[in-house]
């Protein structure tokens, strides 16, 4: 018989809204496992009481639904956001990775290059140079020497010796040679510190100069403490008649006893006689007086 209440039998009654959100979420979770491999987060781990952790929030839950739940939550992504944040910022301050090294061309040499050192002194700036002129006859094809400079402390050939450098040339397939020099600064302006290669010739040249550290020349003469007029010509008149004193125009050499002794002394000068008038009175003197009146006779 039909009844206007209850349910039919096997048919079960309505579901209710809180039943429905339950089996949605049942649902969502399902079809999640299925696509998300839980493996490849870094995140999850599962601890030995059998519950699930995510290491970024620090949350514990009861089942794998539960997890991935909580990955599409606001708290989760905010730290993720806050994560990458910082690892960007980190990235720009670690040191940039290590260029590859260059490895050296193994080729077999054939010998030491032939060459020639120049020793020179410039006549007017009285600077020494070095002349090297290297020959490489054999050299391979669009191919140009080198040189470089190496300190002593980056040999491992002769003991250490700051007062000198050595100057490498290097060309393929020849012997690196190096030459050791003075270790002077070198004059690099573009007149004193050249390099030249000639391709007919198959020479490389390189001239430097050094700075003159030495002082003045050596052929010059010292400066005297007071002022020196010009230097007159062996030939000039003036220096061998030299000109006159302005107080002693005779060119007199005052004489002293003491140098000269008592019979060097010159003899005083003799006045010369003054002449007299008519009257027999030098001239320019006043007249003696009258001379007195003789004594009366008795």
């Amino acid at each position: 018989m039909d009844r206007d209440w209850g349910g039919k039998t096997g048919s079960g009654g309505a579901a209710s809204e809180m039943y429905q959100n339950i089996d949605r979420r049942e649902r969502l979770s399902k079809l999640a496992l299925e696509t998300i491999d839980l493996s490849k987060d870094p995140y999850f781990m599962r601890n030995h009481l059998g519950q699930f952790e995510c290491k970024l929030c620090l949350t514990l839950h009861n089942s794998e639904a539960n997890y991935l739940a909580h990955t599409q939550g606001k708290r989760h992504q905010q730290n993720l956001a806050r994560r990458a944040a910082m690892q960007a910022k980190e990235a720009s301050i670690q040191p940039q990775p290590l260029q590859k090294k260059v490895t050296p061309r193994k080729t077999i040499k054939i010998g030491r290059p032939g060459y020639r050192v120049t020793r020179q002194r410039d006549p007017h700036s009285r600077q020494r140079s070095l002349l090297f002129q290297i020959e490489y006859p054999e050299i391979e094809e669009n191919l140009q020497p080198r040189f470089r400079f190496m300190s002593a402390f980056e040999q491992r050939v002769e003991p250490i010796d700051k007062n000198y450098v050595y100057l490498l040339f290097a060309a393929e397939p020849y012997e690196t040679i190096a030459f050791k020099i003075p270790n002077l600064e070198v004059d690099k302006s573009s007149d004193k510190f050249f390099s030249h290669w000639s391709q007919e010739n198959k020479m490389y040249t390189l001239q430097l100069f050094f700075k003159d550290r030495a002082g003045p020349r050596p052929n010059a003469p010292a400066a005297a403490n007071t002022p020196a007029g010009p230097r007159l010509h062996p030939h000039h008149p003036s220096a061998e008649n030299p000109r006159p004193n302005p107080l002693n125009p005779l060119g007199l050499q005052a004489v002293t006893a003491e140098t000269a002794g008592p019979q060097a002394m010159p003899p005083p000068p003799q006045r010369a006689p003054a002449s007299t008038g008519a009257n027999g009175v030098p001239m320019g003197h006043p007249p003696p007086p009258p001379p007195p009146p003789p004594p009366p006779r008795p």
